[in-house]
């Protein structure tokens, strides 16, 4: 099983940050393929915490390489700093990182764009990170974007970012009545940052080709989950690239034939954060009886925000199960629900005088159907740091088991906690 691709089965945070690091120590090459630096993985390793937003996890275990495909947009300043923060933790990057010259760079108007429009939209914003991610990716569309290739070429970088920030200009004064973007400051910036990167880039696709004929363990590492699919997802609350497997296959510069599994990440219950419907959304009197969001480790990683919480919804993984062609799945947070007396599971959804097994794609629909749920009982006993599937309490193994019969997709591995050690694994990855 030489490729795996791991992918988010909800709105993001499911806690594949976790399941990646572990598969990782067995990995040959780690790749991240879609997505910037509005996702984000926290690793806990030896009480040691990691925070990531472009390279790879993977990059915590010294025998991997880590790559970063042409499918994403990165911000260079951000991968600079996150490079110093790491190797000022004791973690070698140099000549362990690569980056493909087809991935696309974001630039300070991709930024200040990115909160004027959501400015614009009023009661329509949909909770942009302001990253600048999806004004980047229009440029790419649009044919306008530049590259790393260009960004490591200064006569090429000053040649298409003349053109661009004219063009960025008008926008911006006429449409927005700001400044205009000073071309020279920021030529002089990304010059430099082009100069520091350059050792970085390099032939990725090739690499990821080469290590997959070989045989090599090849790690596909997804970001955002698939209610956030630019095309399949949750529209217009939705990020800006394809985060389902064929998504992050392409991002990567890898044919699907290539890909042996497909691990789909989801949480015991349902997240989201941003703008946008959560159908199982818990009521006030239910967020009580849970941990509060920093117990439950409800922040996000980028964004700092508060998920909002609610019920296992069965009805939005199954469709995510079938869009990702997923073979198996990582169960994370269970610990959270330890507590809890009764526990809801969304099976489908009732609109108006239909019920629904599948989400429909009308947003607005989303927001108004009534979750049909069943209700089975906690176990109000601590999992965390449980050795075995064995010594799950019958309640607690019941409700994974319901879990996987109403998703139509087997579970291979239970994570009960941040930490690397509370895992449990029911397939072994990488034999």
């Amino acid at each position: 099983m030489p490729g795996v691709i791991i992918v988010g089965a909800q709105w993001g945070d499911e806690g594949k940050g976790k399941v990646i690091d572990l598969l990782a120590e067995r990995a040959d090459l780690i790749v991240r393929s879609q997505g910037g630096n509005n996702a984000g993985h926290t690793i806990v390793a030896k009480g040691k915490e990691y925070r990531f937003h472009l390279i790879p996890s993977g990059i915590l275990y010294p025998h991997t390489r880590c790559v970063i495909g042409g499918g994403t947009v990165i911000d260079p300043g951000v991968l600079l700093e996150e490079i110093k923060r790491l190797e000022s933790q004791g973690v070698s990057v140099g000549g362990r990182v690569q980056i493909s010259p087809y991935a696309h760079v974001i630039f300070p108007y991709h930024r200040l764009l990115d909160k004027l429009y959501e400015g614009q939209k009023g009661e329509a914003a949909i909770g942009t990170t302001g990253r600048g991610i999806g004004p980047c990716y229009a440029d790419r569309v649009n044919r306008i974007g530049i590259r790393m290739c260009e960004l490591t070429c200064p006569a090429l970088l000053e040649k298409r970012l003349r053109f661009v920030v004219g063009l960025k200009n008008l926008e911006l004064e006429k449409l927005f009545s700001q400044e205009a973007i000073d071309v020279e400051e920021v030529l002089r910036e990304y010059k430099e940052y082009g100069r520091l990167l350059a050792p970085y880039v390099g032939d990725v696709e090739t690499l990821v080709a080469e290590a997959l004929e070989r045989g090599d363990k090849v790690l596909f590492e997804g970001a955002h989950g698939t209610l956030l699919d630019t095309v399949f997802g949750t529209y217009p609350y939705v990020t800006s690239s394809s985060t389902i497997s064929s998504g992050i296959s392409c991002g990567a510069g890898a044919g699907p034939s290539r890909v042996d599994h497909t691990l789909g990440i989801v949480k015991a219950y349902t997240t989201r954060v941003g703008g946008g419907p959560l159908p199982t959304a818990l009521d006030a009197k239910e967020q009580a009886l849970f941990m509060d969001a920093h117990t439950a480790r409800e922040i996000g990683t980028t964004t700092g925000r508060v998920r909002r919480m609610g019920w296992f919804d069965a009805c939005l993984v199954r469709y995510a199960a079938r869009l990702n062609g997923m073979d198996s799945f990582a169960l994370t947070k269970l610990d959270v629900l330890d507590g809890l007396k009764e526990i809801k599971i969304c099976t489908g959804y009732q609109l108006d005088d239909r019920v629904l097994s599948a989400p429909p794609p009308v947003t607005e629909d989303l927001a108004r159907v009534v979750p049909i749920y069943e209700t089975l009982p906690g176990w109000q006993s601590s999992t965390s740091g449980l050795a075995s599937m064995k010594e799950l309490p019958k309640e607690a193994a019941e409700y994974v088991a319901r879990i996987a019969e109403l998703i139509g997709v087997p579970i291979s591995i239970l994570s009960l906690g941040p930490d690397r050690e509370k895992t449990l694994f029911l397939r072994d990855f990488f034999s």
